[in-house]
Order: structure tokens, then sequence, then C-alpha cells
């Protein structure tokens, strides 16, 4: 059942001035100085559509406050206790909530975009005070089950979340980083989590029904007793034990090659003479959600063949002409695509670990014509942790938020490439070239 949003026991709450907020502020930031002040105390203090954002305000207290629709965008909440606070509607885009405690919070419509809540504590938690006869009654919200139903929370960062029992019920966690995260028994129905990284997740017992999982990292997951009925699974990455230990009764799996319409090897020859006669034979390859692990492709005419989530793990794609071939949400682990073209391709969100790109051409496809269009190839959240990109051509290739980290980029080109937001840890950058590189937010960058 989903929790309901009506107060019951509505607490008293204490509605500040403008200048009051201001000196709490003031004494904490210098609190956290060192130089005297004081923590700030909000507790129970009605801060609805306030303005916080960008404010230092790590290990402030906000226990049981209100906060609805408040603006807390880039704001230092390390630490914070968030505990039974009513945070419905704010704008947490990009705030630091590591280690926050927000347990028993409601975060319904929350904005929770690139926001950090690394080790955050969203367990469920209630507030409980003593009537006139001595009774314990809860006060705010009628459960005691942290609420994050209906918020985004897109590329936020919830690496070893404590979220046991919450409720995330459709809420938008797509390119989120949940790895290690405690989600047992929580119930993410409807939720989004396209490209999210589950990898290490504790989801004993959780409902993901109708959950959408396509191409999230569900590898090591803990997955005894999931419900993931009718949950879209195509090329998500994980462990065969997830299929023998949850329950994927109408989820969507890639699909076997038998599915096919025709043979496999009558669909690559039909969509070559598609390409060598611009579209006036054959027909254009469509091979989208198929299972097609291990297979051979080397050296195959395949531009704007259609790939989009299908398993390509450990297949060879060496020397295949692939230019504005569509990769989205692909798993190509471990696949090789040495000298592959790959000008102006979608590899976006796909998953490219250990992957074998010596020499690929990574550049943009320049289309003659009356635009004279520039085509770049799209490798935004793409995971290529480990890949081999020796020599690449990557020239005004989009990177933005991929995690290229481990990986070899020894002689690469990437002037004029973008990778905003890029996990650049542990690269081996010999010979690299970065002329006109944007690596604004990148991490991970050896200096």
């Amino acid at each position: 059942m989903a929790p309901s949003q009506s107060y019951f026991n509505e607490p008293i709450r204490r509605k500040l001035s403008t200048d009051a907020v201001a000196g709490r502020v003031d004494g904490h930031r210098r609190f956290l100085r060192n130089q005297g002040g004081r923590r700030a105390d909000f507790r129970f203090c009605d801060l609805s559509y306030a303005d916080l954002s960008g404010l230092p305000l790590a290990d402030a207290d906000f226990t049981g406050a209100k906060l609805l629709g408040a603006r807390l965008i880039g704001t230092g909440l390390t630490g914070a206790n968030l505990y039974g606070a009513d945070l419905r509607q704010a704008h947490l885009i990009r705030a630091d909530l590591d280690r926050a405690d927000l347990r028993g919070s409601c975060l319904h419509g929350a904005a929770l975009t690139e926001a950090s809540l690394v080790e955050a504590d969203l367990r469920e938690g209630m507030i409980v005070t003593p009537d006139r006869h001595g009774s314990l009654l809860p006060v705010g919200f009628d459960v005691s089950t942290t609420e994050i139903t209906a918020a985004k929370a897109n590329m936020a960062d919830l690496t070893r979340a404590r979220m046991s029992n919450a409720f995330v019920m459709q809420s938008d966690l797509s390119d989120a980083i949940l790895r290690g995260a405690r989600l047992a028994r929580a119930n993410l129905t409807g939720t989004d989590l396209t490209g999210a990284v589950l990898e290490g997740a504790d989801l004993t017992d959780a409902t993901l029904t109708g959950a959408i999982l396509t191409g999230a990292d569900l590898r090591h997951a803990k997955v005894a007793g999931a419900n993931l009925t009718n949950a879209m699974l195509v090329g998500a990455l994980y462990d065969p034990e997830l299929l023998e230990r949850a329950n994927v009764a109408g989820a969507r799996l890639a699909k076997p090659l038998a599915a096919l319409r025709t043979r496999l090897a009558d669909l690559v020859a039909d969509h070559e003479r598609w390409a060598e006669n611009d579209g006036r034979q054959g027909e254009r390859g469509n091979l989208s959600e198929y299972d097609l692990r291990g297979l051979d492709f080397v050296g195959r005419n395949l531009p704007a063949a259609l790939f989009r989530s299908a398993s390509l793990e450990g297949a060879s794609l060496a020397g295949a002409k692939l230019a504005t071939a569509d990769f989205t949400l692909a798993d190509l682990r471990g696949a090789c695509l040495a000298d592959a073209d790959l000008r102006g391709a979608s590899l976006q969100r796909a998953a490219l670990h250990g992957a074998d790109l010596n020499g690929a051409c990574l550049s943009p496809l320049q289309v003659t014509g009356v635009a004279n269009l520039v085509w770049p190839t799209d490798l935004s959240h793409a995971r290529l942790h480990g890949a081999v990109l020796t020599n690449a051509d990557l020239r005004q290739a989009q990177l933005m938020h991929a995690d290229l980290s481990e990986s070899d980029l020894r002689g690469a080109d990437l002037s004029g490439a973008n990778l905003k937001g890029a996990n650049l840890t542990g690269v081996r950058l010999d010979r690299c070239v970065f002329a006109d590189t944007d690596l604004t937010d990148a991490i991970g960058l050896p200096r």
C-alpha cells in the first residue's frame, strides 16, 4: 500500500524570519570553522519554499523540519540530521547529502539530480511525542517508511546508501549509482533504473514490479526473493542466479536467435545489400534486444544497423563497418571492436567493460549534402572500465559522464572531445592528445 501524504498529528512548527534563518546559518558557518558560533538548529521549523541553496549546512539539525518546496541546490548537507523531515518537492539538485540521516523523511516529488547521498540513511523512522495522557503518538506522516515516490534522482550517487524498506515507487533513478546500496524489502515498483549501477546492492525481497532496468548493472547483487515481475531487463547486466533466485515472471529479457523471422546470415546479407544500394534493395538489419553473445561479425558491412539493448558480450566485430550503427544500452563487455568504423555511432550507456577498441574510428561522420552535417559518436554514460582504446580516433566524441576508469587510452586522439563529468581514474594516457578537450568536472585525471 502506498503511504498516505496526509498528516494526522501535525506537529507545531516554528516559522522563522529571513533574518533568523540567516543568523543561524552564519552561526553554523562559524561553528564549522571552529570560530565559535553554534550548530544550526532547525528542528521542527517551517522552512517551506526557503532558499538555502549553496549554503554550508553540514551536520545541521533539521529533525522534523518542513522543507516543502525548499531550494537546496548545491547545499552542503553532509551528515545533516533530516530525520522525519518533510522534503516534498524540494530542490536538492547537486546537493551533498553524504552520510545524512534521512530516516522517515518524505521526498515525494523531490528533485535530486546529481545529488550525492553516499552512505546516507534512508531507512524507516518515526518521530513520536507524548500526548496529555502520556501515550506516545507519531507525528508527521502516518507511516514510518521513508518515501521517495515520484522523485527525480537521475545521476544521483547513492553508493552504500541504507534504503531498506524505503518506498521508492515511480521515481527516476536513471544512471544513478546504487553500488552496494541496502535495498532489502524496498518498494521500487515502476521505478526507472535505466543505466543505474546496482552492482553488489542488496535487493533481498525487494519489489521491482514493472521497474525499468534496461542497461542497469546488477552484477553481484543479492536478489533472493526479489520480485521482478514484468520488469524490463533487456540490456541489463546480471548474474545467472538472478533468473533462478528472483521472480522474473513476465520480465522482458533478451530474445534468442530462434525468434528471428529469418536466419541471421540472411539478415546480415540483406542489410549489406541495403547499405550498398542506398536502401533501394535489401532491408535494414534490426537485431535490437537479441542475444548475440560470442557471435562473429568480423569485417561485415553494417552501417546504421540496429543493435539497441542487444547482448553482444564477447562478440567479434573487428574491422566491421558500423558508421551510425545504434548500440544504445547494448552489452559489449569483452567484445572485439578493433579497427572498427564507428563514426557517428550511438554507444550511449553501452557496457564496454574490457572491450577491445584498439585503432577504432570513433570520430564524427561527415554527412555531405545540402546541410553538410557533422554526426559525432555518442558515448555518453558509456561504461568503458578496463577497455582498450589505444590509438583510437575519438575526435569530438561525446563522452559525458562516461566511465573510462582503468582504461588504456595510450596514443588515442581526444581532440575536441566532450568529457564532462567523465571518470578517468587509473587511465593510461601516454601520447594521448587532449587538444580543445572539455574536461569540466572530470574526475581522476592525472595531474
